[in-house]
């Protein structure tokens, strides 16, 4: 194996060879079977009782998703990861897996729009969940009460960009023995981990940067091992052998993955995988034009305000350096004035695609307000910060000045 010095990005282009892929490859194969023979009952009844490592059936997981599995384990600096189809599957699972009725959590009132959604479905189902400002870990703590079970962030919230006290939150959950779920899909593993942050679960959509070029869709849930599931009082007694730290994620793995079925497929999981071997280039290409492209826009007198926290006119500009080094991502979002219609100006864009993604390699623009905000309504979107003319902008691995182009000349004919 490497040595504990080498950096996450060259173990990440040589861990699948370094734990033995086939005929020496560099990249694990495709592993499509679906179930998984033994040669014995007693390596069969291991495997299924959680006593031996091994296969059953790829509902579960299987070889090509375990390959994925270390990769974002070992960028995470987690124990453990589970796969799924989706980031939407993974929070799905993780929130059913060890949430009951009568259980209360604490959400950013920032997080994203399906995510909202998602929530909402939960508290038909008698789970409480209490949304606040999370850019102050004051408003967390004034929120917690003795039966919370969770607190959940997102890195950079989406469109908005807000960038929570996330240290602050960590250091508060481990105090009051709270389990933090932080979303790291904004930022990745090349931005920032949050197990440094204190988060014990690490939820990513691996759909957005950690493939990066749109083909391939998935979710991950990590463990970090910082939070004590010996403590917490959702698991079941069936899943409390072994080691304690295991717990929550052998949980979530039967009960979120096994029984909800949001089973990540091998074929994208070996996108995804191959796709994570340029994710640190591609943090640092996309954050830099994004700083470029949203400085410039800035400075536009057909713009009200851009929202993005490389700029100094960030609410959380000088968090997000301390947080996230020179990167700020690729998402960022800006309002024209409001006698301006926005759809006059996109429409006129001739690189730049009007499309809902993120992290893709080319860039992507979206009016959020009457799309993936709509089912919102107005109340709600005003209770998130969304402004009705926001325009969301995923910038691509397009250089700087031609997005600028394109810019200027769909400002210039409208």
């Amino acid at each position: 194996m490497t040595d504990a010095k080498t950096s996450a990005e060259t173990r990440l282009l040589h861990l699948d060879r370094l734990n033995g892929a086939e005929h020496g490859a560099v990249h694990a194969p495709v592993h499509v079977s679906v179930p998984y023979g033994h040669p014995t009952c007693e390596s069969l009844l291991g495997v299924f009782q959680g006593k031996k490592v091994g296969f059953t059936y790829a509902r579960q997981t299987n070889p090509t998703n375990a390959a994925l599995e270390r990769k974002i384990s070992m960028l995470e600096g987690a124990i453990d990861t589970v796969g799924f189809a989706t980031g939407m599957a993974a929070i799905t699972a993780m929130l059913f897996a060890l949430l009951r009725a009568g259980d209360h959590i604490v959400v950013s009132r920032h997080i994203f729009g399906n995510t909202t959604s998602l929530l909402g479905s939960f508290t038909r189902f008698g789970v409480e969940v209490d949304y606040v400002d999370m850019t102050a870990a004051e408003n967390v703590a004034a929120a917690l009460r003795p039966d919370t079970k969770l607190v959940f962030v997102e890195t950079i919230a989406n469109p908005g960009t807000e960038v929570a006290d996330l240290e602050a939150i960590g250091a508060l959950c481990r105090e009051r023995r709270v389990l933090y779920v932080v979303d790291n899909s904004l930022t990745t593993p090349a931005m920032i981990q949050p197990a440094k942050l204190g988060a014990g679960l690490v939820v990513s959509s691996l759909t957005k940067g950690f493939g990066g070029h749109g083909e391939a869709m998935g979710g991950a849930l990590s463990d970090t091992g910082l939070f004590d599931w010996s403590a917490y009082p959702g698991i079941d007694p069936l899943y409390q052998t072994g080691d304690p730290a295991k717990w929550g994620l052998a949980q979530v793995r039967r009960k979120g993955l096994r029984d909800g079925g949001g089973t990540l497929r091998p074929d994208d999981a070996h996108k995804l995988a191959v796709g994570a071997e340029t994710l640190f280039l591609r943090v640092e290409r996309s954050s830099a034009t994004a700083l470029a492209l949203a400085s410039w826009l800035e400075a536009r007198p057909e713009i009200k305000s851009v929202r993005y926290p490389g700029l100094s006119s960030h609410p959380q500009h000088e968090r997000a350096k301390q947080l996230f080094g020179g990167n700020f991502g690729q998402l960022f979002s800006f309002s024209f004035l409001d006698e301006i219609d926005f759809a006059s100006r996109l429409d006129r864009l001739k690189l730049i695609v009007l499309a809902t993604h993120l992290w893709d390699s080319r860039t992507l623009a979206i009016p959020v307000a009457p799309t993936i905000y709509y089912e919102m309504g107005a109340e709600g979107r005003k209770a998130a910060g969304i402004d009705e003319g926001l325009v969301r902008i995923s910038v691509g691995l397009e250089r700087a000045e031609d997005l600028i182009a394109d810019f200027e000349q769909a400002f210039v004919r409208a």
